[in-house]
């Protein structure tokens, strides 16, 4: 950590005249060339996720979500009516451009523009949307306006025992932090919460292995990548965290 000392010869952080508090997230769309992500609208989007939704038959998706599953198209279309209207979390919903049709969600969360710091979460990704370019395009248009504003910090929390959101952090390029001992109650079980983290000083090098990655170049005709997104973010152990 750097720091400087004061005149009391304490060590303390370092002084930011630069920075002021960042603006709130817009509801304006995130376009990418595999994804938009539009403001969460029941209108425009329940019907669509809940179909893209259902195709998950087990229901792997919600385990590890303090949301959900939802039973029928309705108790699905209140739910988005409630989210809809609110400022925290900030949700979207992920279109993805080859089906024409909203195939996730996700959103910003505890914001605090005070300390320059937000999280990324609610991810609800459908079956549709797993494992595909549009799913890594969709973080990273989030993470390009959360640090464009001016946030210093932006983070990812998950249930320490959700293994797969645990490896899509380190692969999105976060760091660990650490994990936080019955942090919460979901769903009526105990949670422990594995922290993860971006700050701003290592975005501009994040950036670029996402461009990278997302380049058309990178795929071939049959849509394949080349090269792997975590071969591009990858850090060493100590960068990555504890």
């Amino acid at each position: 950590m750097e720091y400087t000392t004061n005149a009391l010869g304490q060590p303390v952080g370092l002084p930011l005249p630069l920075w002021g508090p960042p603006a709130l997230p817009a509801r304006e769309p995130l376009e990418g060339r595999f994804c938009r992500l539009e403001s969460l609208n029941a209108r425009a989007h329940a019907d669509s996720l809940h179909a893209a939704n259902a195709l998950d038959v087990g229901g792997r998706m919600w385990t590890y979500l303090p949301y959900g599953p939802f039973e029928t198209p309705d108790t699905y279309r209140v739910w988005v009516e409630e989210m809809e209207r609110c400022l925290d979390p900030l949700l979207f919903a992920i279109i993805d451009r080859a089906q024409h049709r909203a195939v996730g969600v996700a959103g910003f969360l505890r914001i605090k523009p005070a300390g320059g710091s937000i999280e990324v979460g609610n991810l609800a990704y459908s079956p549709l949307l797993q494992r595909t370019p549009a799913a890594t395009e969709a973080m990273f248009l989030m993470m390009e306006c959360a640090l464009s504003l001016g946030y210093r910090r932006y983070e990812w929390k998950c249930d320490a025992l959700n293994g797969p959101s645990r490896a899509a952090a380190l692969r999105l390029g976060f760091s660990f932090e650490g994990i936080f001992r019955q942090a919460t109650v979901v769903k009526g079980r105990s949670r422990d919460t594995a922290w993860y983290s971006i700050i701003d000083g290592e975005w501009p090098a994040l950036r670029e292995a996402f461009r990278h990655w997302l380049d058309p170049a990178n795929f071939n005709e049959r849509g394949e990548q080349q090269v792997r997104l975590s071969a591009l973010t990858a850090k060493s152990p100590a960068e990555r965290g504890p």
